[in-house]
């Protein structure tokens, strides 16, 4: 009878995991995350150098206020506690925290980003292109970014020629996380070959992902990959090429992924371990155990593991996370990854832009080791507005 009692009660476990693991989209993505659990990390001999992107989909217009003065006070905000909030930290280079801010273009005020360009020539972070759209077409997908992206330029000096295309470069967040139409119902795009029209409008990597758990989240985890467009097809970044040392380019676009892992200190139920997927906010605040989390991950480009590169990401202008975001919780992130992750043995960090970050994968896979910090400008050039304030210094 016990026995009975005891296959009754597994079975009833298996089958409350199983219904969680469907309702968190788990399934997407787990085979391949326990697959590399098994593989286990690859042995780094020496320094392991942290690069640390912390990318923001920033939107004045949150939650479509009724008032321009509360985009103002969003803005001004960072625009005023942010150096006063981290200053005080460097990493191995003497860099400071940077935020990379993924501007909406349908958000676009002047005003706004004119405070957030001055954010940058002190030194705090850099200028991307973020856009939410729906039942878009490419031709005006193509003409919207390639407008945005001359005006992030000539406004606000916020962006760099790619001396390899000619093209005005930028780095990719989508919004509603839908990247190349990828949502089951085809909401909040529409273009299915938008990997194929961000790679001939200039963009050099896309940082939209992790999204779970959200359905929209890609099969693969924890990888630097190129993906391959299918024009006539939805979601092509779903698998693509891992960039590897000394191997050339194999596909449309790069994928920077930021870790993806599943949290077995904070379970639901005591039972089912959380989903980390690196989003910082009031209500999964950053703390020592979840940076340990994201380090752990090891993401790496393909024959150079003592490079490791972390991506986290949040939504910066929601009133209900600011506190956080500026405040104690983060500053202490950061002094935590300027401590145990920078002791100039074991570790060395590197605070870098999306752009930064970009560039020294690109160096890794041209083959190039040592410092990460001699590889921030590798391809991709600092963008004019960051490139004279630092001239100036």
């Amino acid at each position: 009878m016990y026995w009975l009692i005891g296959i009754i009660f597994v079975v009833a476990v298996i089958a409350v995991a199983g219904m969680l693991i469907r309702k968190k989209n788990m399934h997407i993505w787990l085979g391949s995350y326990i697959q590399a659990k098994l593989k286990g990390k690859p042995k780094v001999n020496g320094t392991t150098h942290v690069m640390f992107c912390f990318v923001d989909h920033y939107e004045p217009q949150w939650g479509r206020p009724n008032s321009l003065e509360i985009e103002r006070q969003r803005v001004d905000r960072w625009h005023q506690e942010y150096p006063k909030a981290f200053g005080h930290i460097k990493d191995a280079d003497g860099c400071l925290p940077k935020h990379s801010y993924f501007y909406p273009e349908e958000e676009y005020r002047k005003e706004h980003l004119d405070k957030l360009q001055d954010l940058c020539a002190q030194g705090f972070g850099e200028l991307e292109i973020h856009l939410h759209h729906e039942d878009d077409t490419s031709e005006n997908l193509r003409a919207t970014l390639t407008r945005f992206a001359k005006t992030l330029n000539e406004e606000h000096d916020g962006l760099a020629v790619n001396p390899e295309t000619g093209l005005l470069s930028y780095a990719f967040i989508h919004g509603n996380w839908t990247l190349d139409n990828c949502h089951p119902e085809g909401k909040w795009c529409g273009v299915n070959d938008e990997i194929t029209v961000l790679k001939e409008t200039g963009c050099y990597a896309d940082f939209t992902l992790p999204s779970a758990p959200s359905d929209t989240q890609t099969s693969t985890v924890n990888s630097i990959y190129y993906a391959t467009d299918d024009p006539n097809a939805p979601k092509s970044h779903d698998k693509g090429v891992k960039v590897e040392v000394g191997k050339q380019p194999c596909g449309d676009l790069m994928i920077i992924q930021g870790p993806l892992c599943l949290n077995w200190k904070d379970r639901k139920m005591g039972l089912m371990p959380k989903i980390e997927a690196g989003d910082i906010r009031k209500s999964i605040p950053p703390s020592e155990h979840r940076v340990d989390m994201w380090i752990d991950q090891h993401i790496h480009v393909e024959g150079r593991p003592e490079w490791v590169f972390v991506k986290i990401h949040t939504h910066g202008t929601q009133e209900m996370d600011i506190d956080t975001l500026l405040g104690e919780p983060t500053v202490k992130m950061y002094e935590y990854l300027a401590s145990k992750y920078n002791d100039g043995d074991q570790y060395a960090m590197h605070f870098v832009s999306s752009r930064e970050m970009y560039n020294v994968v690109k160096a890794a896979e041209a083959g190039h080791s040592g410092n990460p910090n001699d590889y921030r400008d590798f391809l991709i050039p600092q963008p004019k507005g960051v490139q004279q304030a630092q001239s100036e210094k």
